[in-house]
């Protein structure tokens, strides 16, 4: 996975469900603390799902690049989350069906993470405007 200066994952509310924030420092301690936290969880299935949270959010991303581009069309079965990181000021991304049309415009403005559930199953391509590098992952969703 590229780590760019706010690349990176801190894994600190990984037990309680939380989201990963973007930062340049402490991966690997925030790595095993995320481990340690799954670690002592008592109940298997909620370990298990956080072990599953950690190795989903460790993942390299699905699209990576600078500035514009266009995905090739990809086809989801099943509802999936729709996780994307900018390292810039702007971040604008349109979620398109299979003939082209906008089935969502999502942006990020001063870089950071956000998500975009994609509910319904099909085909589906990205098209993606950024001031800087960007990152763009396709997660299964949470039951």
């Amino acid at each position: 996975m590229r780590r760019g200066a706010a690349a990176g994952f801190v894994i600190a509310s990984l037990a309680a469900g939380g989201p990963a924030h973007a930062v340049d420092a402490g991966l690997e301690g925030s790595v095993r603390a995320g481990f340690a936290k799954c670690r002592v969880l008592e109940d298997e299935r909620e370990r298990v799902r956080c072990y599953d949270k950690l190795a989903t959010l460790l993942s390299p991303p699905r699209y990576q690049g600078r500035l514009t581009a266009q995905t090739d069309p990809f086809e989801i079965t099943a509802p999936t989350l729709l996780r994307f990181e900018s390292d810039g000021p702007i971040f604008v991304m349109y979620l398109k069906d299979a003939q082209g049309g906008i089935v969502q415009n999502l942006h990020i403005g001063g870089g950071g993470m956000a998500t975009f559930l994609i509910e319904k199953p099909g085909t589906y391509s990205l098209q993606i405007s950024g001031s800087e590098t960007w990152r763009v992952w396709l997660d299964p969703a949470e039951p």
